[in-house]
């Protein structure tokens, strides 16, 4: 891994006496500030993957400046024995990173050093105690007395400035103390201000609302107050297994949208692959089928799927003129079961137009698709650029996909009569229906680059999981979006009882949804009601737990993305996958 040969590289220079010009202007750069808190960045953090797996080590300055580097942190909240309140702090002025923001009641890194570098729940607790008695000068007997609960971990990443940013992989502690016992006496070099403060005003804190309008409010507190702990204080929430990956976010918490990378990539294609599908699709000269045909890619789209080929490409070998060809093929086969699918669900709507059997009628749509089919094996075969002995791995493959969707549609169209449908039988039907079209672009991409067998199948796998992340976001969306954002009537899913995880997870939980009940599958209902069932979708945790399925499978995602050597393209791939994440944030 390529973080892991810059620790190594890091590592050897400092064995050896040498000292280069970058570290030279490190050490400019931090005398610019307080001593104390510039020697502790020469603390070796722990480095990470994007599964919390150690990968090696950097200092806290190579992992903090510039574009920084993804290693393991902790963050402890140390709540009264009611929950009721929480101790939180106010960085000092001295800090380097994030200055003056107020945070919850310690934030740090566990160091490459026994104790904390083993067991990586067991690391940062031991970090933890090491940090409170540092930072908030908790004595040692009455850091053995606490017991730390861990209640899962989360990634994210965010700029202070143009040279000091957060990449972490952060572990959440929390514990509970007798707010009138428990001593501490804070550091001033760390912490200029600590105080106990109740569960709504720590909203308030969150949101940015009556006293804290004015005040930095540290971006990680927010995210894990929203992910953890709003919806159980002051119970705490059941620790979660899986990482909740959150991407790159601004310093509210929010989402930012994908790197400009990404948007380059997409930009610098789109028009070439459009080109490919237009002409493609001219072969049909028949007007009005032509016209049918066309329909939906006037409603616009970043063209993703006709796109991936060319990006997995780029990441894993060579790239030519046929990964152009090769996405268009799919994406107007993607186009094609688009078609069939809005007659079968009868939607009327797709990508903010009426979709291609209202525009026209049944069977043109039926005869569209069928001719999208044919046009999109057709070029491929044609294509100069396609050697003969891939020419068989792309057609079986993509023929493969085309089996695949259809099994899943159909699955999709059984689970309406159906009453037993679990989980695993959604994945399942899932797998087929949407992320046989990620795996198949993924594979075949990397495949006509010249990658090889084991690579090949990765990036397969890598498809696979960016589908099932996808599909559930989708599903997610629906019930969150509005119609103008989607291109179709928010809600749908839920109306039409659809057997989303959302949906499987309602109709087996204990809890009365009597609303839900009511509207899911009645075809129709008013905009109040379905207010009223998303709502109770959200309070039976229906809602967070498809949310966390998602963020499993995009966790999964990324750990096949890290047995890729590191690059440009490597990082176009990550920024892709992270851009699930925005979809429903």
């Amino acid at each position: 891994m390529c973080d892991c040969n810059h620790s190594i590289s890091i590592i050897c220079k400092r064995i050896l006496g040498v000292h280069s010009m970058t570290e030279q202007g490190e050490t400019e750069i931090l005398n610019e500030h307080d001593q104390s808190q510039a020697d502790m960045m020469a603390e070796n953090c722990i480095l990470v993957d994007s599964n919390d797996r150690t990968i090696g080590s950097a200092s806290k300055m190579d992992c903090h400046y510039g574009e920084g580097m993804l290693h393991r942190a902790f963050s402890v909240l140390i709540f009264d024995e009611g929950r009721n309140r929480l101790l939180i702090q106010k960085r000092s002025d001295d800090k380097i990173t994030f200055p003056s923001v107020w945070a919850n009641t310690c934030c740090s890194h566990p160091l490459d050093i026994p104790g904390e570098n083993e067991d990586a729940v067991l690391g940062v607790m031991n970090a933890a105690r090491r940090k409170l008695h540092q930072e908030l000068g908790v004595s040692r007997e009455q850091l053995d007395e606490i017991d730390f609960e861990h209640l899962g971990t989360f990634q994210y990443e965010c700029r202070w400035d143009s040279n000091w940013v957060e990449k972490e992989i952060d572990h959440v502690l929390v514990a509970t103390v007798s707010e009138d016992e428990f001593q501490y006496e804070p550091n001033p070099n760390e912490i200029s201000e600590a105080r106990w403060v109740g569960v709504r005003e720590v909203l308030h804190m969150v949101n940015g609302e009556e006293n804290w309008r004015d005040e930095l409010v540290a971006p990680w507190f927010k995210l894990l107050y929203i992910e953890f702990l709003k919806i159980s204080l002051p119970e705490f929430p059941h620790p979660r297994e899986n990482i909740v990956h959150f991407g790159e976010v601004d310093m509210g918490g929010k989402s930012v949208v994908p790197g400009q990378n990404l948007m380059d990539a997409l930009g610098s294609h789109r028009d070439i692959v459009e080109e490919v599908i237009m002409a493609s699709l001219g072969k049909m000269k028949q007007e009005r089928l032509h016209g049918a045909m066309t329909h939906l890619f006037a409603g616009g789209g970043k063209r993703l799927r006709a796109i991936l080929p060319r990006l997995v490409g780029e990441a894993v070998g060579e790239v030519h003129e046929g990964h152009y060809t090769l996405g268009a093929c799919i994406e107007i086969i993607h186009n094609f079961t688009l078609v069939h699918d809005d007659i079968m669900d009868q939607d009327p709507i797709r990508r903010g137009l009426d979709a291609v059997h209202v525009a026209y009628d049944d069977a043109t749509a039926i005869n569209a698709g069928d001719a999208m089919l044919a046009v999109g094996f057709e070029i491929l075969a044609e294509s100069p650029h396609i050697e003969p002995e891939n020419l068989a791995f792309l057609v079986g493959s993509i023929g493969e996909m085309v089996r695949k969707v259809a099994e899943g549609q159909m699955v999709d169209i059984e689970f309406e009569n159906r009453e037993d449908v679990s989980e695993a039988d959604y994945v399942s039907m899932i797998k087929g229906k949407t992320s046989a079209m990620f795996e198949t672009c993924a594979m075949t991409g990397a495949k006509l680059a010249g990658a090889d067998d084991v690579t090949v199948e990765n990036m397969a796998q890598w498809g696979l999981n960016l589908g099932l992340c996808f599909q559930m976001m989708d599903d997610l969306i629906d019930i969150t979006g509005d119609t103008e954002t989607l291109g179709k009537p928010a809600g749908s899913d839920v109306v039409q009882g659809k057997r989303t995880l959302i949906a499987i997870h309602a109709l087996e939980c204990s809890s009365e949804l009597p609303m839900f009940t009511k509207v899911f599958g009645a075809g129709e209902c008013s905009d109040e009601d379905l207010a009223q069932a998303v709502s109770e979708l959200e309070s039976s945790g229906s809602i967070d737990y498809a949310k966390q399925r998602a963020m499993n499978y995009h966790s999964l995602a990324h750990s096949c993305l890290d047995k890729l050597e590191n690059s440009p393209a490597l990082s176009i791939l990550r920024e892709l996958t992270d851009f699930q994440l925005i979809r429903i944030n």
